[in-house]
């Protein structure tokens, strides 16, 4: 699979709930090492399986750290309200000011089929509840100030 095959805005898994993923089997292991190869071609910070037209509850992230998943992701707890730019992979050529939780506590299955809990905040914090919102067929922009929705070159989107 290719960046160029990242389902965009209009197609109807990115506004469906994802399947929860019963097993964390050679199937799944191999979807998160595609997302992540997908997730660096692109630049993206995070890649939800339905963005490339699976769907199931799994995300990859990357916010410098090298490359996790996350599987069937649940917020525990969140706290305080920060405003930040968010583009989307789906969505190229669009941003916007979107509100979220400074914090959140998250649970879910690591990549190696580990439960986790792991403590985010700042960027982190928004690329996990980013991710989330595409496995519950929400969009950035759906959460966006309508006033801050502007156009960007692609090179920068």
């Amino acid at each position: 699979m290719e960046t160029n095959e990242i389902v965009r805005y209009g197609d109807p898994v990115l506004r469906t709930r994802a399947e929860e993923v019963k097993e964390v089997n050679e199937e799944i292991k191999d979807l998160i090492d595609r997302m992540y190869v997908i997730m660096a071609e692109s630049h993206g910070l995070g890649l939800a399986a339905p963005q490339i037209g699976v769907s199931k509850r799994v995300f990859t992230y990357d916010v410098g750290e090298g490359p996790h998943a996350l599987i069937n992701p649940k917020v525990l707890r969140s706290s305080g309200e920060e405003v930040a730019t968010e583009g989307c992979l789906s969505i190229p050529g669009l941003q916007g000011d979107v509100p979220r939780a400074g914090r959140v506590t998250v649970t879910g299955i690591d990549e190696n089929g580990r439960k986790v809990k792991i403590k985010a905040e700042g960027l982190l914090a928004r690329v996990f509840q980013h991710e989330i919102d595409h496995l519950d067929g929400k969009v950035f922009i759906d959460r966006a100030d309508p006033a801050t929705i502007q156009t960007v070159p692609l090179e920068e989107s």
